[in-house]
C-alpha cells in the first residue's frame, strides 16, 4: 500500500489549502482513510476519518472549515482547508487501514510521508 501526501505550503491565517493523499489502486475502495496531523512537542491527532459508506467524521478543531473529498478514478483523497488558522500549523498526514479504531486512534498500518502546512498570523 502506497500513501503519498502533497500539497502543504505556507498560507497566512485565513487563507486555504487543499491537500492530496495519492494512494494505491484499490486503497480508497478497501480500506478506512483518515487525515492526522502532528505539530512540534504534540501528540498526532485525527483531523478526519473517512467511514465504510463514504461519510466523514471531523474533529472539532476542523468542522466546518475543512472537507474531505476523493477522486476515485484519480486514487485521490483531497483535504480542503479554509479559513486556516496559526493553530492548523502542522505536519498533516494520510492514514490507511482496515481496522477503523486503529486507524482513528492513530496507529493506522500505512502512512505516508507527510505534507507541512504554515499558516502565519
Amino acid at each position: 500500500v502506497q500513501v503519498v501526501e502533497s500539497g502543504g505550503g505556507s498560507v497566512p491565517a485565513g487563507g486555504s489549502l487543499t491537500l492530496s493523499c495519492l494512494v494505491s489502486g484499490n486503497v480508497l475502495s478497501n480500506y478506512f482513510l483518515g487525515w492526522f496531523r502532528q505539530a512540534p512537542g504534540t501528540e498526532r491527532e485525527g483531523v478526519a476519518l473517512v467511514l465504510a459508506d463514504g461519510s466523514v467524521y471531523y474533529a472539532d478543531s476542523v468542522r466546518g472549515r475543512f472537507t474531505v473529498s476523493r477522486d476515485n478514478a484519480k486514487n485521490t483523497l483531497y483535504l480542503q482547508m479554509n479559513n486556516l488558522k496559526p493553530e492548523d500549523t502542522a505536519m498533516y498526514y494520510c492514514a490507511a487501514d482496515h481496522i477503523r479504531a486503529r486507524l482513528w486512534r492513530g496507529a493506522g498500518a500505512y502512512w505516508g510521508q507527510g505534507t507541512q502546512v504554515t499558516v502565519s498570523t
